[in-house]
């Protein structure tokens, strides 16, 4: 009889997780375009072409074309 409280605790707990992080991320979200804005060339964009992201100056732009071209 101690296994199957055991098992019903488990799986109480588990669905009870699981619709807790659901509500948490239905709630959170992502913003609109955060995977589409090629910030980097990790996310699979290409340095060359790619538009400054916002808020940027291009001084700054400047400062990290010539740091990636030094190498």
């Amino acid at each position: 009889m101690k296994n199957n409280l055991w098992a019903v605790v488990v799986l109480a707990t588990g669905v009870l997780g699981f619709f807790v992080g659901w509500n948490i991320s239905v709630g959170t979200g992502v913003e609109p375009g955060f995977f589409e804005a090629p910030e980097a060339g990790g996310y699979g964009a290409g340095a060359e072409g790619a538009a400054a992201p916002e808020g940027v100056s291009d001084e700054m732009q400047q400062y990290y074309q010539e740091l990636s071209e030094t190498e």
